[in-house]
This record gives structure tokens, C-alpha cells and sequence, in this order.
């Protein structure tokens, strides 16, 4: 039950009147000793409490111990307060909420007001069980840089698999990137599906009236045995994991001197979709959930099984 002004007063009324504490708390629907707190303020100040915005406990302000604390994780891990109090905790096994820590960021200019963060998602996460089950690929462009960047991002653990810079954003370069994918992974596990969006550099802005569509990046990816998945015309959610990818690289490239060092860092640094309180990261999902025939193939390369 909430309380305003005029509850208040009848509370006082019936305490001055020698109604019991339990009564007036049981009518109000409220504790037996909030009954008490307001009437002693009363007795005490000689007016009733206030309600309203801004009056309660004082607000404990952080120590500098918990502000050096949130400036080393921020720095480590770039995360918004949410994840860092999880970090905070689970690594330094201290316990500061995410409201006072999303406060602290907003205060040193680290952190901003999201509104579409407020409302509710009217969708559900999916994902794959196992990596290189599927991945997504996609183009960004890097303004600051004068760059534009192409990535391809394992569906499964997040971790990005493969990725290159370039000047121009086409068909060849896009293979290149494909092809990068190749030579690092195929011999551990061939890459079975990747889901792609209508853009010209894939050539999947062609299509046919029954749905078909042909392009040299098709064929050159179909002959490496990969399933290729056209996402539906308007709905970045299908691959919607890339792009957030890319809304972390929109923010922090800038801060690396190669996309190199930003991807391994990425890749090493703690996801907010895997299982953050044990402080996994994409590449520790990477090899946790790869197929049991791609550990096999592991075991065999190292120890000759």
C-alpha cells in the first residue's frame, strides 16, 4: 500500500486517539513498524513525515576504493553497469548495484541514457547449440576511420571468426573474408550455414520472382559446402548478433591500433549472453561447444589419438 499525505494524517489521528500500532497497520496494509516510524516523527518533529520524490535514506556515496574499482573494470572489460556489477562481484567479491554504478559512469561521461534500452524487447533470443553450426555475416562502415569493416560472427558463442578492413565494401573482398574463415578453421570444423542480408556485395539484392538468386559470392561459398540463409528484407534481427557486434566496434575501435588487437580483445573480454558470472568470453564458448567430431579432431592433432 502506498502512502500520501492524507494516510498520514489519519495514522497520526488514531495513534493520538490510542488506537494500537497493529490495527492501523493492518487497516493501511502496511508493517506495524512503519506505524511506529511515522508516529515517532511526528513526536519528534512535531509535523507529519513527508512523502514524496527524493525523501527516504540518504544516499551512500561511492568510496574511492569503488570508483577505482568501476574505472579498472570499465577499462578492462568496456561494459555498461548492468554487466559490470556482475564482473565486480564475481571477480572482486564485492557487492556495489548497478544503479550506483551506472550513476558513477553517467557522472565521468562513460555512460549515456538509452531509451530504447527502457522498453521491453518483444522478441526472444535464439541461438545455435554448437559452434560453426552458423554464423553471420555482414558490412560496417567506419567513418573515423575512413574504412569500412566486413565480420563474420559464430552464432553460437559470439566470437568473431573472421574479419578484414577495407576501403571498398564489394564481392571481392567479401570472398577474402570468407576465405580467411577457411584457412583458420576448416580443418577443425567446416562451417555448416551463414546467414546474410540482401546487400549488393553478396549479390542477394538480385532476386528472381520464385525466390532464387545466383551470385559469384553464392557460388563460391555454396562450393565450400556452406548452406547460405537470406535473411527476410527489413528485419536486421536475423542478424542481429553482428550488429550489435558492430555497435561494440562502432565504440571502441577507435581505441585499438589494429582491428586485430580490437577482435582479440573482443573475443577474450566477457559477453553479457554467455554465462558472465564465471566470466566466460566468446573464444572460451568457441571451443566449449564446438561439435564433439571437431574436439575429436582436436584431440587426435595434439596428442595422436
Amino acid at each position: 500500500m502506498k502512502l500520501n499525505g492524507k494516510k498520514i494524517r489519519w495514522i497520526i489521528a488514531q495513534k493520538l486517539k490510542g488506537e494500537s500500532t497493529s490495527t492501523i497497520a493492518e487497516i493501511q496494509g502496511i508493517s506495524a513498524r512503519r506505524v511506529q516510524q511515522i508516529y515517532k516523527e511526528y513526536i519528534e518533529t512535531g509535523q507529519p513525515p513527508q512523502i514524496g520524490n527524493n525523501i527516504g535514506r540518504p544516499k551512500k556515496p561511492l568510496s574511492s576504493d569503488d570508483k577505482r574499482l568501476i574505472d579498472q573494470t570499465y577499462s578492462d572489460y568496456k561494459f555498461g553497469a548492468r554487466y559490470l556489477e556482475i564482473i565486480i562481484r564475481s571477480k572482486y567479491k564485492r557487492k556495489i548495484s548497478h544503479n550506483r554504478i551506472h550513476n558513477y559512469l553517467l557522472s565521468m561521461k562513460l555512460a549515456h541514457q538509452e531509451s530504447k534500452k527502457k522498453k521491453r524487447r518483444k522478441w526472444c533470443r535464439y541461438e545455435r547449440e554448437h559452434s560453426m553450426s552458423a554464423a553471420h555475416i555482414d558490412w560496417h562502415e567506419n567513418p573515423s576511420l575512413g574504412l569500412q569493416v566486413c565480420a563474420i560472427l559464430d552464432d553460437s558463442s559470439r566470437m568473431i571468426i573472421a574479419g578484414k578492413e577495407y576501403v571498398y565494401c564489394n564481392t571481392q573482398n567479401t570472398i577474402e573474408v570468407v576465405d580467411e574463415l577457411v584457412k583458420e578453421y576448416w580443418d577443425i570444423c567446416p562451417l555448416r550455414e551463414l546467414i546474410l542480408d540482401h546487400g549488393s556485395e553478396f549479390g542477394a539484392h538480385r532476386i528472381n520472382k520464385d525466390g532464387s538468386w545466383d551470385s559469384e559470392f553464392r557460388r563460391h561459398v555454396e562450393a565450400l559446402g556452406i548452406k547460405l540463409i537470406l535473411a527476410a528484407v527489413r528485419h536486421p534481427q536475423t542478424n542481429g548478433k553482428v550488429e550489435k557486434w558492430f555497435h561494440t566496434y562502432k565504440r571502441f575501435r577507435d581505441e585499438f591500433e589494429t582491428l586485430e588487437e580490437f577482435i582479440h580483445w573482443y573475443n577474450r573480454r566477457p559477453h553479457g549472453a554467455l554465462e558472465l558470472e564465471k566470466l566466460e568470453s566468446p573464444e572460451d564458448a568457441f571451443w566449449n561447444r564446438l561439435p564433439i567430431e571437431a574436439k575429436f579432431r582436436i584431440g587426435v592433432r595434439l596428442f595422436g589419438l
